[in-house]
């Protein structure tokens, strides 16, 4: 499905110690876009982070054998297992701003001059690439302008105000809007007539980084609004399907697919476990794996298999869900059993026997953890009821429990295997007793 070839990954050098830079929700990053743009006219490499993480990363790059040249380390979910930093380098993000540009222009519409609005964090590649196709499309503007003028930023502040978005970023009335969102923020605008009103203004609403789901679906398709579900991943420099508006506006609300490959791509699901395999010049050369590149695992001719499980329909592919134990909340990928033990070494000094987290159902989000716990004694669930939450208030909201529940009974197996069917259940249970 889909078209590909093979490029040979741009010739590197190892041994640089790659540009730390941190990117958050506060401020205008108008400052950390022009480092990152010296960086990589130094052909440097640069590792994009948020504050949370910078000082594990930081210490995972002292010493680091990486590659030399233009490009970002920025973080991943990963295909199984784990979140870490991924390679991509700067032709390989230019070459899915191109693909990107195709896709565009078989809508009729002329990328160069689209203005792009970016709510994403540039740690994201989703946040970064609105970026590159910004200041690569502005070269190819019959009378070139400065390519700031096509990308602005929406601060996260601004989203969770929807109802000032009109008067803060009124649309141009003589250029394309992009925009792209994950489910969550698409959520919350839809929350706002107003905001509704701005959305229809824009030509391409690409939403991605979790499925679509069917209630956010129907209501769009209410209103009209252009929305183009995607799918892509940080490995393979991000977007590598998307569906076309007008296709979403006429398909069934009730299997919201995620459009076909890109030119550049070639898509297909793998027999036995319906996995999400794909073939690409952008594939990333790999992750930072105890400070040295582990390549990316592909088949002997290319193709590299995502954690996703997926299905063909007349819409595209269908994202089923993830298959390696991960669940997508907000957007991001979350695994719950590194952050068990992470809790588990924050809470070295309290009474806490187990805990076990899990993913519930949970729109817009997508899912969010809960988390089950027992203490050593029934009488230690008060303490651990207001201790646990505070350890875990600086993490990533998507890594942030929302419920804590006292499950007396909650062991693993006599393997020390967790059986989450089981306690999965038990959650269930005491929403439908």
């Amino acid at each position: 499905m889909g078209g590909g070839g093979s490029m040979k990954d741009p010739e590197l050098h190892a041994g640089a110690e790659p540009l730390l830079l941190q990117s958050g929700e506060a401020g205008d990053p108008a400052e950390l876009i022009a480092t990152l743009e010296r960086a990589w006219q130094e052909q440097r490499l640069v590792a994009l982070t948020d504050p949370a993480e910078a000082q594990q990363l930081q210490s995972e790059l002292i010493g680091a054998q990486l590659p030399v040249g233009a490009g970002v380390l920025v973080g991943s979910g990963g295909s199984s297992g784990g979140r870490r930093c991924c390679l991509q380098p700067l032709a390989h993000l230019q070459a899915s701003a191109a693909a990107t540009a195709h896709w565009l222009e078989q809508l009729g519409i002329d990328p160069a001059r689209c203005l792009h609005l970016n709510p994403l964090p540039l740690h994201h590649v989703s946040g970064l690439l609105p970026l590159l196709r910004a200041q690569q499309w502005a070269q190819q503007r019959t009378r070139p302008h400065p390519w700031a003028e096509s990308h602005r930023w929406l601060p996260a502040t601004l989203l969770r105000q929807p109802q000032h978005l009109a008067d803060a970023l009124p649309h141009p009335g003589d250029r394309p809007v992009l925009l792209s969102l994950v489910p969550t923020q698409l959520a919350r605008l839809l929350e706002h007539p107003t905001a509704v009103a701005w959305l229809r203004g824009c030509a391409v609403i690409w939403v991605g980084g979790a499925a679509l789901p069917q209630d956010l679906a129907r209501r769009a398709r209410h209103w009209e609004l252009p929305l183009a579900p995607c799918y892509g991943a940080t490995e393979t420099a991000a977007m590598v399907c998307a569906l076309a508006p007008q296709q979403f506006l006429a398909g069934d609300p009730a299997q919201p697919g995620c459009g076909f490959p890109l030119e550049d791509v070639e898509l297909r699901l793998e027999p036995q476990t319906g996995a999400v395999q794909l073939r690409t010049a952008r594939l990333s050369p790999g992750w930072l794996a105890q400070g040295l590149l582990q390549p990316l695992p592909r088949t002997p001719d290319g193709w590299w298999t995502s954690g996703d499980g997926g299905v063909l329909t007349p819409l595209g592919l269908h994202i089923q869900g993830r298959l390696d134990g991960a669940i997508s909340s907000g957007g991001e990928t979350v695994f719950p059993e590194q952050l068990e033990e992470r809790l588990r070494q924050l809470a070295a000094a309290l009474p806490l026997q187990e805990v076990l987290l899990l993913g519930v159902e949970e729109p817009p989000w997508g899912q969010r953890l809960v988390a089950l716990v027992r203490g050593h004694s029934p009488d230690d669930w008060e303490s651990l009821q207001q201790a646990l939450p505070a350890l875990t208030a600086g993490w990533r909201a998507a890594e942030r429990p929302r419920r804590w529940l006292l499950c007396p009974d909650l062991a693993p197996t006599a393997t020390g295997k967790w059986q989450r069917g089981r306690w999965q259940q038990w959650l269930a249970s005491l929403q439908n007793p």
